[in-house]
């Protein structure tokens, strides 16, 4: 029994059969001293509605990136208190755990030291309200983790890539090197002739090894787990609204454990030289 049950069994017993606290103690083997206590704790009502404001938009995080996000709302507090209050509100979020494969020797490339200077493709797939499958080309930075962008279509050939491909180059650096699988869409002659014009390596994995792609398939885990199960999608135009949405406060809201809780876009900044 805790130390509470036991002052209330306590109680039960003085109430009940109107014996004294010191027999009370006795048959119940509670220790005397702890009867009176009164906890000193201070009122927690206010964090703990605060914290279970957050929770529920965003129904994903753990106690350490809620921890961050009060924090950066100007809230003082101690991430254990934050556990305590994260479990005692049963808000722990439950791990969707994925069958374990065995691994394999992995061919592992040099870290970059800046953005821009390698990215990650990969493609995704889920389904409209109606039924129908459409998918979701992700590029990622490697070394900010920024997600570059998020073409949402029923169809991303080839041809369609490299569209989105050129349509980032107006706006920002093309890298050295762009990691991807070994679908059709990226082994095709469109992305290869493009790559090869544009000066830009692409970087194969080994069949079967996502692992080797481990970049865009972390961002892939983390849509998947807090946008896409998340959203239902009633067409297309809405699908690409809430999956944009959500892209942009992965770059710039949502705090990154690996970037030091910073989000990519804060990362990238602090890497630029001024």
């Amino acid at each position: 029994m805790t130390p509470a049950a036991r002052r209330l069994a306590v109680g039960w017993l003085q109430d009940g059969f109107g014996v004294s606290q010191r027999r009370s103690c006795e048959v119940l083997g509670a220790v005397r001293s702890t009867i009176p206590y009164r906890s000193r704790r201070a009122d927690d009502a206010a964090l703990r509605a605060q914290l279970i404001a957050l929770a529920a938009q965003r129904r994903r995080f753990g106690y350490r990136r809620l921890t961050v996000l009060l924090r950066r709302g100007g809230t003082l507090v101690n991430h254990k208190k934050v556990y305590r209050l994260y479990r005692e509100e049963q808000l722990t979020v439950r791990r969707r755990r994925r069958k374990k494969l065995a691994a394999g020797a992995r061919i592992v490339l040099a870290s970059p030291t800046g953005p821009n200077q390698r990215w990650s493709m990969d493609f995704m797939a889920d389904s409209l309200a109606t039924g129908r499958t459409f998918r979701i080309l992700n590029i990622v930075d490697d070394y900010s983790r920024e997600a570059i962008a998020t073409e949402v279509d029923t169809s991303l050939p080839g041809l369609r890539v490299v569209r989105v491909l050129e349509r980032i180059a107006q706006s920002r650096r093309l890298p050295a090197m762009i990691v991807c699988d070994n679908g059709p869409e990226f082994t095709g002659r469109a992305l290869d002739s493009w790559a090869y014009a544009r000066g830009v390596q692409l970087h194969f994995i080994r069949p079967g090894k996502p692992i080797e792609n481990a970049f865009a398939e972390s961002f892939n885990g983390r849509m998947r787990d807090e946008c896409l199960n998340e959203s239902w999608f009633v067409d297309l135009g809405e699908a690409r609204t809430k999956i944009g949405s959500w892209r942009i406060d992965y770059n710039e809201a949502r705090p990154h454990s690996a970037l030091g809780n910073r989000t990519p876009i804060e990362y990238a900044q602090g890497a630029l030289p001024s």
